[in-house]
């Protein structure tokens, strides 16, 4: 009986490419011998007709199984209810857009074969992507490799292939603010990788602007590092001692010179100082409040509108 290799598909607003997306995959599959798989797609609220493109799919071919939510809940609850469908003995990431090439899949799958658990994509260059964009990702794995207390691989993203047994261990996380890198880092087993070059966008606009990427940074550094709560007690420390300093040279210049001079300039300085210092503090320590509250309302990850395929598995199953 063939082993199955589950492929998860998160998808928003890629009506441009996902007919294309489909027809790769499709031809993947074609080329694979001795396995079987499962294309998830997970249409994560899309506003244009990728879940009607989808949908006609997901109709045609039998291995094509579409997950539609209520609204856009975003690209990480998306995978993981990808994640949680799959039903394969190993389960591969990947985005709608193409830029991570599928024919490394079949290398992924051989490396899985020679007993690795997780096999990883790592970029060695990222064609058609701004110079800010480069730079910016560049420095956010390193400083999140820093300050995480568990490593996470540079330059890697969620294109990679999972065991089940890492599969089951991500299923039974039930945190809120996922970061599935960082996660599956933390899991540990047998992990390799594979680099690569990454590929422009086949079409369409990206989804992660400047203020999506600032989120899911923050979600990734805070999820996985309480340095920022180290550091907000250094720069304490730091403003204390700094006013400590300024209180003895007020004191000296007040008692053994004759430049002792009224004014609030000075005091102005060392009260903007150490505001700036708390309310930073402040700030990293509500993030944390905010990601325990976040997690104390236990909702739902995502709400799924439509699931095409999955049930006719199901009833297939039965039946037998």
């Amino acid at each position: 009986m063939n082993k199955t290799v589950s492929i998860v598909v998160p998808c928003y607003n890629e009506s441009e490419v996902i007919d294309y997306t489909v027809e790769e995959l499709l031809n993947l599959a074609n080329s694979i011998d001795g396995y079987d798989l499962e294309l998830l797609f997970v249409n994560d609220g899309s506003a244009d007709d990728t879940e009607a493109k989808l949908l006609k799919h997901s109709k045609q071919h039998s291995n094509v199984h579409l997950i539609s939510f209520s609204r856009n809940f975003g690209h990480q609850p998306a995978v993981s209810a990808g994640i949680q469908a799959a039903s394969g003995d190993a389960v591969v990431l990947i985005d709608a857009d193409l830029q991570d090439p599928p024919h490394l899949i079949k290398d992924m799958i051989d490396l899985w074969q020679k007993g690795y658990d997780v096999v990883y994509g790592t970029r060695e260059s990222r064609e058609g992507e701004s110079p800010f964009k480069l730079a910016s990702a560049k420095w956010f794995y390193r400083i999140l490799n820093y300050l995480s207390e568990v490593p996470i691989p540079l330059d890697t993203g969620d294109f990679r292939l999972m065991d089940r047994q890492v599969v089951d261990q991500l299923n039974a996380m039930p945190e809120k603010n996922r970061f599935i890198r960082g996660m599956v880092s933390w899991i540990g087993f047998n992990q390799t990788s594979i680099r690569y070059q990454r590929n422009p966008r086949f079409a369409g606009e990206t989804k992660y602007p400047l203020r999506k990427m600032l989120k899911f940074g923050l979600d990734g550094i805070l999820s996985f590092s309480v340095k920022p709560l180290k550091l907000s007690i250094f720069m304490g420390f730091t403003s204390s001692a700094i006013a400590i300093l300024m209180l003895f040279y007020t004191v000296y210049v007040r008692l053994a010179t004759d430049h002792w001079q009224s004014g609030w300039a000075s005091m102005l300085v060392a009260m903007l100082f150490i505001g700036g210092v708390q309310l930073i503090s402040i700030g990293i320590l509500g993030e944390y409040i905010a990601r325990i509250y976040n997690e104390s309302k236990n909702r739902p990850l995502y709400i799924v509108k439509k699931n095409v395929g999955k049930e006719r598995d199901d009833e297939t199953s039965q039946s037998s």
